[in-house]
């Protein structure tokens, strides 16, 4: 105590800037942490929070023995391993692409739109994905009509939906990451290139041996950054796309959406409460996890 109040003597000014972000998290990330309390009780409207019965592990058990907890999970992990892992990547191969470029007014505008998509609002990609998929006048299926096949009703099968959300994913941030990673290659000297070309080394060469490894430590970073929210999935394309079809709910639901239905439309908050506190303490475990064993492999590139 002491101590603290040296330090507030010495740097009482610093102490009154950082107050407000220091109020921003108690108030908004802090305090709403009372409501998990919600996962251990059959919540009623009459009791309130701390009036409502009291069930235990009730609400954990119901969804681990009903099979929902593994569907959720599988679900949410293997969506976004794709997101990160192809995001990652052809971010990676598009922003090596525009540096590369000669033409300075060309990477610009391309650049600019690649980042277009980045803005759109998920509502409007859902209403995309309905207008080129639905099965009375989507613009997929009156191809299909015109080349003589049967048209297909794309929101009775689960099968293309996994590579449909994938795909309108990436579309959306392809741009925004590919920026991150042309910066950092804009980072790179110019002088690696240069003792390359005198070496004899070809674009492909350069790339490999110059630019790829320069790159390791902003793509373990974002690796790093992206896999603290693998078990929180991207509710707004998700919802937005599937809505509330039930028939696809096998392929496509996930922990957000989940929750969203257990508050919204069954009114369970018990219950909808768990499947969130179920998310974001394994979600911990896992940044934790993956954190120690970069730090044990390659300690620099940890983010603590």
């Amino acid at each position: 105590m002491q101590g603290f109040r040296k330090e507030w003597s010495r740097n009482k000014m610093l102490f009154l800037m950082i107050a407000p972000t220091l109020l921003f998290f108690i108030v908004f990330s802090y305090l709403p942490m009372i409501g998990v309390y919600y996962a251990f009780t059959n919540f009623s409207f009459d009791g309130g929070l701390f009036g409502s019965e009291f069930v235990g592990m009730q609400n954990f058990r119901f969804l681990y023995e009903s099979g929902v907890l593994w569907t959720l999970t599988k679900n949410t992990v293997l969506y976004n391993l794709a997101f990160i892992l192809l995001g990652n990547a052809l971010q990676l191969i598009c922003a090596i692409f525009l540096s590369e470029l000669p033409g300075k007014w060309f990477r610009k505008i391309t650049q600019s739109v690649m980042f277009l998509p980045f803005f759109v609002s998920f509502v409007l990609v859902g209403a995309f994905v309905f207008n080129l998929f639905n099965s009375s006048n989507g613009l997929v299926n009156t191809v299909l009509v015109q080349l003589g096949f049967q048209p297909y009703d794309f929101y009775l099968h689960t099968a293309p939906w996994k590579y449909i959300i994938v795909f309108f994913n990436l579309w959306k941030g392809l741009g925004y990451g590919t920026i991150i990673y042309l910066a950092a290659i804009m980072s790179i000297s110019d002088e690696y290139h240069e003792a390359a070309k005198i070496d004899g080394a070809n674009i492909f060469q350069r790339i490999r041996h110059i630019t790829l490894p320069l790159l390791v430590p902003t793509f373990i970073l974002l690796i790093l950054l992206s896999l603290g929210g693998i078990l929180k999935g991207q509710f707004d394309l998700f919802y937005q796309i599937i809505g509330n079809n039930g028939v696809l709910f096998n392929s496509t639901d996930i922990i957000d959406t989940y929750v969203y239905r257990s508050l919204a439309v069954n009114f369970d908050i018990g219950m909808g409460t768990a499947a969130g506190l179920y998310q974001s303490f394994f979600g911990l475990i896992l940044v934790l996890a993956v954190n120690y064993v970069i730090r044990k492999t390659r300690e620099d590139y940890a983010l603590f």
